[in-house]
């Protein structure tokens, strides 16, 4: 036997056991809390043509997708991540509707990017997408729908930090600055080095106060004053309208009793024009990156054919059950609930007790004894495998019902 052949590639892993079934807990309860917000399921393909996952609806870098390509030669992608497919589906299926769509998801994702710090090359998204509607009250929705989520699968020690790229936007248009220069900045942004972004500021011939507004992006993060600091640094309608936004966003919030769960960030910008307006980040004990990502895209699904306003988010379930591990958040195991043994004889028996018992919706096992084995070995194996109950079946037809796990 080839040992490599009992090995994954690199970036992906297998999930099994408990790990397995504590993975579908939490996507069941995801998924319940978006059903319970009115979203729709929906499912797409996990691997699409590579235009709807192009640079131009922001989704990932060329290089970072797993292509191949079909019989006709057309180029193919593993999705990088879920949100482009679905605005093709409401575009497709959804062309006339005006009024609000909730779609929800979950699938895997895949992504050909370098392995650092563990990251997975396959990995599992769980979403939601509220189509057809450019309130703050829907920006508000989302963010709650993202609490409930998180509070669903049992943390309680999180963050959603919020920005809105209008406000960036808004000092950038002001500046006149060409598309070259603020690609630039918002590099120096994206990455986190405001030194050389402050650097750079200082050598752009733009009025003063632009320049205090450019370089100010390092201290625009914080409680609910951080907006107070920002809307002091800008005179233009845009930014303003985007300070007056993220306000409304954070009553709202405060309506929905998750005010202590918000902060917000000014500096949290997309590398690239993917999102419009709010856009939110969320994070948790025990992780390098954010569980949840999410924020408004108004020109995505004209990429489609459809004009549709935009706000969605999605969960990364993977970084999330590391950060449920960590944080030492105990979910729940559910045990399978009996395993029925028998010998050859008692087949027909085991069959009708077995059908009995999945009738009542108990979960049952069937194995018939083997002569290699003994009673002590079955009964170590359903204790492994989490069994609640070893049934034995006798010669004369009665049933000696062991107890194995609680459940």
């Amino acid at each position: 036997m080839n040992e490599k052949l009992l090995h994954t590639p690199e970036g992906v892993r297998d999930i099994y056991d408990d790990e397995m079934k504590k993975k579908q807990t939490v996507v069941e309860r995801l998924l319940h809390e978006l059903h319970l917000f009115g979203y729709q399921d929906i499912e797409t393909p996990a691997f699409e043509y590579f235009d709807i996952f192009n640079i131009d609806k922001g989704s990932a870098p060329s290089n970072e997708m797993f292509k191949f390509f079909d019989r006709n030669n057309n180029t193919l992608v593993l999705r990088p991540d879920i949100t482009p497919s679905i605005a093709r589906s409401a575009a497709k299926y959804y062309a006339d509707e005006e009024l609000p769509l909730r779609l929800c998801y979950h699938g895997h994702c895949f992504k050909n990017a370098h392995q650092h710090r563990g990251a997975l090359a396959e990995f599992t998204q769980v979403g939601g997408e509220l189509i057809n509607d450019d309130s703050s009250a829907s920006d508000a929705e989302i963010i709650a729908c993202v609490i409930r989520c998180l509070l669903a699968t049992g943390l309680t020690e999180f963050q959603i930090e919020i920005g809105d790229v209008g406000f960036f936007k808004g000092v950038i248009d002001a500046a006149g600055l060409d598309g070259e220069t603020e690609d630039k900045i918002r590099d120096y942004i994206h990455i986190k080095n405001f030194y050389g972004l402050s650097e750079y500021v200082s050598k752009l011939s733009v009025p003063d106060n632009i320049k205090k507004a450019l370089s100010s992006f390092d201290n625009l993060f914080g409680g609910i004053e951080t907006l107070d600091t920002a809307e002091a640094l800008v005179t233009n309608e845009t930014s303003k309208n985007a300070i007056a936004r993220m306000k409304r966003v954070s009553a709202a919030l405060n309506a929905y009793g998750y005010g202590k769960y918000i902060s917000f960030d000014l500096s949290m910008i997309n590398r690239y024009n993917y999102y419009t307006g709010i856009c939110f980040r969320g994070y948790t004990y025990g992780t390098g990156d954010a569980v949840v990502k999410g924020g408004r895209y108004n020109r995505l699904l004209e990429q489609f054919g459809k004009e549709a306003p935009s706000v969605g988010f999605a969960i990364y379930v993977d970084d999330l059950m590391s950060a449920i591990a960590r944080n030492k958040v105990e979910l729940p195991v559910e045990h399978t609930q009996n395993l029925i043994l028998f010998d050859r004889e008692q087949h027909a028996d085991a069959i009708a007790l077995a059908s009995k018992l999945r009738g009542e919706g108990q979960t049952t096992m069937m194995i018939r004894k083997s002569a290699h084995h003994t009673q002590a070995e079955y009964e170590e194996y359903a204790r492994k495998r989490g069994f609640a109950r070893l049934v034995c079946v006798k010669e004369d037809g009665s049933n000696e019902i062991l107890d194995i796990c609680a459940g």
